[in-house]
Order: structure tokens, then C-alpha cells, then sequence
């Protein structure tokens, strides 16, 4: 069909597509009578405790494997079984060789590949490229435990272990490659992850609808060749699929559209020859006699090449994106396709892609079908109320069978006293993946669920105080919060219900959440419910009755937020409110504090060198930072990871918010390790060792007048001497050993990891006297 540049404007009247089939509503595999197992085994010899010959899936994984719905193997594993599957896991496999990969033999029916929780890349190495010392998801923290790239490596290996099993790659490093992505360790734009892995299949989002599907039909022995009709996963076609007949290409492979095309002049046109070809006679001639003709209504069929003679139905159009080739060398094209992509995420309107990679003999398409169905309260329910040990595998046990020695494997203790009640976020916030990996359609669990996984957690995990760590999610207070219509939920392509404003379509009531919080504080053996998750305060200040909730009973002594910045400008490229909303929570949040006679603090986080972040806009919000006394001790610097918009902007310099054309807008983007280390110093405008950049950068900026000893500066104009490094309070709660002098009085700064004041450690610890 002819160009669609923008989809965003293209109008249906839509309405919420229907699940298939409900998580609950297959017939059991015949291997369900085996029943579920006390952990999916790791080895043959569990294998043979179980009854087993062989694993119908076997799931490769680059984490550690604990078996709590907070991990991605032990969530698709737990549901794999609970359709009657025996699931087998290989953990952090050796991936020299394909031997690791044989450990359980031959799977049945597939391989299921992910990188693990996070993506490997960013697993292993730091925003500034640097190599991470250490791995949360594995035991002791070692690092070095899963390859770069760990999916392209994994389903390699499972090829040359056996060769005619099917692999089906999921997660989220998976997820966020589906299509052709800047990647910014090597700076430039890879090919799909499908096609760079051979993979037969790559499942996005979460997964548990498309894995249960695609099993049974394996099941049923289908080619895997033959499932290309699961929402939520993407393969390879050949462009001369048969099976394209009927379907309607929508082709938005540019962006240059053409204008208005000007009529040559013809200077020997007399003025009542002009006059006529411009549908007017002239004021000095004859009135021409026009010819009476009757409106005629042509119907005509609708042709792939032609776009504008109907809308053609949505479930069988699919969109044509710029080729990997294009998008590889033009960044403008690379603009455009992220948009187009982010436009089309809405599981109710969302159209099927298609992304052209190679050419000659080996071209292919790499085809996505729409988002999958988000799961109902029941389904949630059903995906967490599954039997799992909640606890990591005894393989990594120490001698008195603990997992809290030198075995313990970091991320699972961070979440070992938590509850995950939600999925998905609405924010849109352009740096962050969620919305890309669970949508932001809010999957909730209901009230009865959440509370029987405390009651679990009190009765089954090993060293629990009565204190939960967590209620939350990836935003802690959107649980049942969403659209008030779900015709015109399908229907939406606004990537945030929250930005600019609070779409008026969002209902905002937190009265639910506030009873939830009630009720798991009054069961039996819970003395403290903390909130750990990230707050979207702009919402919560719709709920004042909830803040008072929060502040009163929830928080342990600070709360962590994140207005990421105090400027216009580059909040609005990432797509969150102004600073203006964090002051009026700070007022709520305070006041409440004040109320229930407690002494707690709030913890902004901040993004240094964020797409469209300027200079000036760094030093006003270090300006910002002392006048309200915080210190960050962590800076967050921006870290383009795949698919994201921020990091379509940080590659091209265009702004996907927006219609991207060739003249369309600039965004300032913060390359270079010398830029970049500037917008973090001015984060840690208190650190001595960023002194004599900042006097530099504040002086080539015409704002020496920052520069000086008074409590309006930002910095001192003298310098002590230092080693280069720096006290964190994170680790030892106190003023920095060689402390600046010019620093705030005691107990007036807060950290920004701990929110607490400084310690008084004594007179050892006393500011300097300022030299001379």
C-alpha cells in the first residue's frame, strides 16, 4: 500500500481485542501426572528422583535459579509444568563448549533461551563501558558467570548440542532486540536478535500466554515453521510467503513525503488563458460557460498499492518499517522506526511489523505480530499462587544447607521478603525499558493472592522478622489503577497516561491500594510493611488520603523518588512532570511525617547527561541540589539501552516524540567522556575531586559568580588536597574522611542513598579551618 508516514493518525474505530484462551483453559499435557516438582531439576539425578526420562522443555538461563516469582526461568517454568510439562533448567551454563548444554539430554519438545533478568550487556558493564565487578544474580556475587551477548551465545550452543531441537529465545535482552537496535557498546545499529541468533522463535513481553500456546501446539507435533499466528512473538518470513496473500502492507519504510508541487509558468500564457487554468475567467474577457456534471462515486478495490481508497483491517495489516540496511545508515530512518514501533504497542490497536534484513538470496523479513493479551486478575493470580519453593536451588546451599553465607546470591536477597503485586507502567518514561518489556497496560493481582504470598512468606521463608521489604512492582502505587474505558483504552496511542498531564480517561483512585495496605498489616506475625518500589509521586499527590497511608505506616525512615531533574528541557525528553509536582509531594510527605511524629526523608534521583540535557541545565540542578541540601552519593548517568526512545534520540539526534522528518527537531545529545563526566560532576558538585572542573566548565559559562566561599556558591574557589577518592556514605554513613570545609552544617545534608544526616563520629570528624 502506498506510504503511511505517520500511523499515529491513522483512525479505526477500535475496540479491546479477546484473549484466545484463558492461562487455565488447555488440556493438560499427559506428563501433569507426575505432579509438581520441589524444584525443576538441574541434573539427571533429579531427573530420576522425579520419575523422568527426559524434559519435554528444557529453559537455558543466564542467572542463577531461584525458584521465586520475581525470576524469569522459575515464572515460565512454574507455568510450563503447571500445563502438564516436565521443565528441566540449565543455569549459567559453561558456554565454552556444548557440553553444559547436554546436561539434561535431549528436550522433547524445545529449547526456551534467555539472557537471564537483566540484559547481559548491561550486566556487565557500567554506563561508562566499563566492566562490572560483580553479578547480583549470581551466588557470591561472581561475576564473569554468563557471556556478552548471552542469547546469541546460548542458542548457538543449543544448535550444536542438538541440532533439530527448536529454540525459542525470550526475555528481556531478547525482548528489546527484536528489531534492528542502536547498541551503544558497540556504537552501532545491530540486526534483530533473531536473525543474528538463528533462533526459531522470539517470544516478546511477558511470555506466558505465547510459551503456553506455542507448547501445546509442539505438543501436538506442528512445525515450529507453522506458528506464525501467536501475538506477542516475532520470526522469520520469506517476502514470498504464500501466506501473505490477503494481507495489506502499510509502507512506512521513509519519511520524506513530497510537497507541494508548483505548476511551470508558461511566459508566452496570455492573462485570460492563465485566468482559465486557474478556475477563474478574467475581468475582462467573456464569462466562460461551464458544463453541469454530476458528482460520481467510484468504488474501487483495494490494491497493495494503494492506501487511500479504505482502511484496511487491522488484523490482517501489518506495517512496513525501514530496512535494517536503511536504519544502519541513516539515523533519521532509525528515528522513524522507533516511533512507528512505540506507536504500535497497544495490545488493542497495535498492527503487526515487518522489518526487511539482507538482500540478494538471503533476504528475509523479520516479522512481529501485535503485543500479547494482558493477563486478567485471575491469570496473575493463577502465574503467582504457583507452587514455588521461594527459595534458590539447594545446589548453591552451603554446608548447613543456608543461602545466606558465601554462597548467597545477592538479587534474590534483595527480593526475598517481597511482594510483586503488579506488572507493567503507564509513565512512558523514554529511558526506561518496562513499557517496552510488560507494556503499560497494568496487570494486577488481586487482594486474596497478595496476601496469601505474605502469609507464605511468614510461614516458608527461612529468617523472616515479620518485616516485608517490598508491596509493589515496577511503580508501587499504580495496582488496579488504569483507563476508566476500555474501548478507549484499545483504542489510545499516547505512550504515557501521565505526561504531560494526567490523561482525564485515567482514573486515580488509590482508595483500593490503601486497603490492601491495611489488611497486610494485620495479619498475624507482620509487624512492618515497607514500600521499596519506585513512587510515582505525581500520582500519589491525586491521593493525598494515601500519602498520609504511606508516610504514616509504610515508610522506614526516608522514601526513594525520582523527579530525575529539575529543567524543562530534558524532562521533557524524558517524558516526565516538572519539578513543581515533586515540591507540592514534599509538602504532602512532610506534612504527614510531621503528623505522625516521625523524622523522614525523601530521596530524589537524578539522570545526568540525559538526551536533551544542556550544560546550563546541569548547573541549575546542582545549584538546586545545595540549596536543598542533598548530596548524591550515586550519580545515575544515562545508559542508552535497546529499543528505548531516549536512546533512538541519543543515536539519531531527532526526537521520535514527535513526528520525525529530515527538518524536524534536534536534541542536544551528551556524548563524549568529557561531557559526560561533567554533567555527573555536577551531581556531586560536593565532591573536591570535581572542583576544578566545575570552576573551569562554570567559568567558560560566564557563571563565575557560582564560584566562591559564601553559602550562594557552588563551589569554593580554593582546593584542598585529595587522592582522588571519595567516602560514600552508602557505605559508612559519615562525612567524607578528608571532608570539604565549605560543606553544609552538621545533620542539614541528607545523602541521597541513605536520606539519613550524617552520623556525629566527634571531634575527629570537625570541618577543617580554611587555609590562611
Amino acid at each position: 500500500m502506498s506510504a503511511a508516514r505517520d500511523p499515529a493518525h491513522t483512525a479505526q474505530t477500535v475496540k479491546p481485542p479477546k484473549a484466545d484462551k484463558a492461562l487455565t483453559g488447555y488440556r493438560p499435557y499427559w506428563a501433569k501426572r507426575f505432579g509438581p516438582a520441589p524444584f525443576l531439576p538441574m541434573s539427571r539425578e533429579e531427573m530420576t528422583q522425579l520419575g523422568w526420562d527426559e524434559c519435554d522443555i528444557i529453559i537455558v538461563s543466564g542467572d542463577a535459579y531461584v525458584d521465586h516469582p520475581s525470576f524469569g526461568m522459575a515464572v515460565i517454568g512454574r507455568t510450563l509444568e503447571a500445563q502438564g510439562f516436565r521443565v528441566g533448567i540449565i543455569a549459567q551454563p559453561d558456554w565454552n563448549s556444548a557440553e553444559a548444554f547436554k546436561a539434561l539430554g535431549r528436550p522433547k519438545l524445545f529449547f526456551g533461551v534467555a539472557a537471564g533478568n537483566m540484559d547481559s550487556m548491561i550486566n556487565h558493564y557500567t554506563a561508562d563501558r566499563k566492566i562490572r565487578s560483580d553479578d547480583a544474580y549470581t551466588p557470591g556475587g561472581e561475576a564473569g558467570k554468563r557471556p556478552d551477548r548471552a542469547t546469541l551465545v546460548y542458542t548457538q550452543r543449543c544448535k550444536e548440542a542438538f541440532k533439530d531441537v527448536p529454540v525459542i529465545i525470550g526475555g528481556i535482552e531478547a525482548s528489546l532486540r527484536r528489531i534492528a537496535h542502536y547498541d551503544y557498546w558497540s556504537d552501532k545499529v545491530r540486526r534483530s536478535i533473531l536473525v543474528d541468533s538463528k533462533a526459531d522463535l522470539l517470544l516478546y513481553g511477558n511470555a506466558e500466554r505465547a510459551i503456553i500456546e506455542i507448547a501445546h501446539r509442539l505438543a501436538q507435533r506442528k512445525p515450529i515453521e507453522s506458528i506464525t499466528d501467536v501475538r506477542g512473538t516475532a520470526f522469520m518470513r520469506r517476502v514470498d510467503d504464500p501466506a501473505l496473500a490477503g494481507w495489506f502492507e502499510i509502507d512506512s519504510s521513509g519519511v520524506d513525503v513530497p510537497g507541494k508541487v508548483d505548476e511551470l509558468i508558461n511566459p508566452y500564457a496570455t492573462t485570460e488563458e492563465t485566468g482559465t487554468s486557474q478556475g477563474a475567467a478574467c475581468a475582462t474577457g467573456d464569462t466562460p460557460k461551464t458544463e453541469e456534471k454530476p458528482i460520481q462515486i467510484v468504488r474501487r478495490t483495494v490494491a497493495k498499492t494503494d492506501a487511500r481508497a479504505v482502511t484496511p483491517p487491522r488484523e490482517r495489516s501489518v506495517i512496513r518499517l525501514p530496512s535494517f540496511e536503511q536504519v544502519k545508515a541513516d539515523p533519521v530512518l532509525y528515528a522513524h522506526a522507533n516511533r512507528v514501533l512505540h506507536l504500535e504497542t497497544n495490545p488493542g490497536n497495535a498492527r503487526a511489523l515487518v522489518q526487511r534484513h539482507g538482500d540478494g538470496p538471503s533476504v528475509r523479513d523479520v516479522w512481529l505480530n501485535p503485543p500479547p493479551i494482558p493477563l486478567s486478575t485471575a491469570e496473575m493470580d493463577h502465574v503467582f499462587d504457583l507452587p514455588y519453593a521461594r527459595s534458590p536451588h539447594p545446589r548453591y546451599a552451603d554446608e548447613q544447607g543456608r543461602h545466606d553465607g558465601a554462597t548467597k546470591i545477592p538479587a534474590w536477597e534483595m527480593i526475598r521478603f517481597s511482594v510483586n503485586i503488579m506488572r507493567g507502567c503507564f509513565g512512558g518514561c523514554t529511558f526506561c525499558s518496562i513499557t517496552e518489556h510488560e507494556g503499560r497496560i497494568i496487570q494486577s493481582r488481586s487482594e486474596e493472592s497478595v496476601l496469601r504470598e505474605i502469609e507464605d512468606i511468614r510461614d516458608k521463608v527461612q529468617g523472616f522478622t515479620g518485616v516485608v521489604s517490598d508491596l509493589g512492582g515496577p511503580t508501587a502505587n499504580m495496582w488496579h489503577i488504569g483507563c476508566k474505558s476500555k474501548d478507549i483504552e484499545a483504542a489510545c496511542r499516547k505512550p504515557s497516561c501521565v505526561y504531560p498531564g494526567i490523561c482525564p480517561n485515567l482514573h486515580t483512585d488509590h482508595g483500593p491500594l490503601i486497603q490492601l495496605y491495611r489488611k497486610a498489616r494485620a495479619l498475624k506475625g507482620v509487624k512492618k510493611i515497607l514500600i521499596g518500589s519506585g513512587l510515582r509521586y505525581d500520582l500519589a499527590v491525586e491521593s493525598p488520603e494515601y500519602i498520609t497511608e504511606l508516610v504514616t505506616h509504610h515508610v522506614g525512615g526516608y522514601l526513594k523518588i525520582a523527579p530525575e531533574h529539575t529543567e524543562n528541557g530534558p524532562l521533557s525528553k524524558m517524558m516526565k512532570p516538572g519539578i513543581g509536582t515533586y515540591d507540592r509531594f514534599k509538602q504532602l510527605f512532610e506534612a504527614a511525617s510531621a503528623a505522625a511524629g516521625k523524622k523522614q526523608y525523601l530521596i530524589p534521583y537524578f539522570i545526568a547527561a540525559h538526551p536533551g540535557t544542556s550544560d546550563e541545565d546541569m548547573m541549575n540542578l546542582a545549584v538546586w541540589l545545595k540549596k536543598n541540601g542533598f548530596r548524591a552519593d550515586q550519580v545515575q548517568t544515562f545508559y542508552p539501552s535497546p529499543m528505548a526512545t531516549a536512546t533512538a534520540m541519543y543515536h539519531s539526534t531527532k526526537n521520535p516524540l514527535k513526528k520525525v522528518t529530515r527538518d524536524s527537531e534536534t536534541v542536544d545529545i551528551v556524548k563524549g567522556d568529557k561531557r559526560r563526566r561533567l554533567h555527573k560532576a555536577f551531581l556531586r558538585y560536593h565532591d573536591a575531586n570535581n572542583w576544578p572542573l566545575l570552576r573551569q566548565a562554570l567559568q567558560d559559562m560566564g557563571r563565575a559568580d557560582l564560584i566562591g566561599n559564601g553559602k550562594h556558591h557552588l563551589i569554593p574557589s580554593w582546593q584542598p588536597q585529595t587522592d582522588g577518592g571519595y567516602t560514600s556514605a552508602r557505605r559508612s554513613n559519615s562525612t567524607p574522611s578528608a571532608p570539604a570545609p565549605a560543606r553544609p552544617r552538621p545533620g542539614a545534608a541528607l545523602t541521597q542513598h541513605t536520606g539519613l544526616p550524617p552520623r556525629a563520629l566527634g571531634a575527629r570528624n570537625k570541618p577543617r579551618r580554611k587555609p590562611g
